[in-house]
């Protein structure tokens, strides 16, 4: 008896851990999902987010597919009418997974302007905030509970005193030509940032509610066209960088772009976004051939083992793995 006491304890313990098993109203959820580290991808066919079951190889996130775990939309009774999504909330580019304060968040930005930090698996915002027409690209939540945002064609990084509220619009701001990616790394205390033809390191200063932002570093770019900008988890110490015409990685150690392994096949151009998980397995999102949104895809690539995720009827523009880890 103990030990069949002992074996379902263990089970529903087990359950309790899977990153998928809770979901709140307005969007999706299952239990029991596969170990594997999700993935979470930005769907522009249907202005949602999902987190994904990466041991399927194909998902249906408009009909009942049990391999979506969670979704999120602006769209709809999320208490963000005042920042206008259905103008703000136009082509979601930037997921990503963050913690804080012992909380897990969704981070995610859109073109239209639209940056928001919510809650998961709750989807209670935590910021939100129009950032303008500069076609906002990528977002990051600092350590202090601020955020900061990249936008490209307004060519500028802000941080936000998120910490301050959930719309707090006070922030500070630093040029950057192109700026689509940004990324705070634990192990430099640096707010990584990438342009069209710079990688900057910011320097955070001030307070929560008063910060400062000011560059300490400047890198030149092997090639123009920055574009996708994340931790490197299986080794710590280096950024994935890619440019209009490949993808790289920067040692922030040695201060220098480095090779890596399969570097010939998965560099390339046109990547939207590229990520690892901690045992190397890499996940590239590039733009599908014929796909009726000239930067969107169907089809997830995977290498290390290799195969392929396929979202059905999707127009998935950036894909991550479902991580909180930074890379420090």
């Amino acid at each position: 008896m103990r030990r069949l006491w002992l074996a379902a304890l263990l089970a529903v313990s087990l359950a309790a851990a899977v990153p998928g098993a809770a979901a709140g109203a307005g969007g999706r959820g299952r239990a029991g999902a596969a170990a594997g580290t999700p993935i979470v991808a930005a769907d522009q066919a249907t202005r949602s987010v999902y987190v994904l079951d990466s041991d399927r190889r194909e998902w249906d996130a408009q009909g009942d597919d049990r391999g979506v775990l969670w979704s999120w939309s602006a769209d709809g009774p999320q208490g963000l009418e005042d920042l206008d999504p259905a103008t703000t909330w136009t082509n979601p580019s930037e997921v990503k997974l963050r913690r804080l304060g012992g909380r897990r968040y969704l981070l995610t930005a859109a073109s239209g302007g639209l940056a928001a930090v919510v809650g998961y698996p709750d989807r209670e915002v935590y910021w939100a905030a129009d950032t303008g027409e500069g076609n906002a690209h990528s977002i990051e939540l600092l350590p202090d509970g601020n955020v900061a945002v990249a936008a490209s064609t307004g060519g500028f990084v802000r941080l936000y005193a998120a910490s301050a509220g959930p719309r707090a619009t006070r922030h500070v701001q630093v040029a950057l030509a192109g700026a689509h990616g940004v990324h705070w790394d634990p192990r430099t205390r640096l707010l990584w940032a990438l342009g069209s033809r710079q990688l900057v390191g910011l320097r955070v200063g001030g307070t929560p509610r008063d910060p400062d932002l000011w560059v300490d570093r400047r890198v030149e770019l092997p090639t123009r066209g920055g574009h996708d900008l994340a931790p490197v988890l299986s080794t710590p110490g280096r950024l994935w960088v890619t440019t209009r015409s490949a993808v790289y990685q920067y040692s922030t150690v040695e201060q220098a772009f480095v090779s890596y392994p399969l570097r010939s096949r998965i560099s390339g151009p046109d990547v939207k976004s590229v990520g690892d998980d901690p045992g190397g397995r890499v996940l590239v999102t590039r733009p599908e051939p014929g796909h009726s949104c000239a930067w969107c895809t169907t089809t997830l690539a995977l290498y290390q083992p290799d195969g392929t995720r396929t979202l059905l009827r999707g127009g998935m523009y950036k894909a991550r793995w479902w991580s909180a880890d930074r890379g420090g």
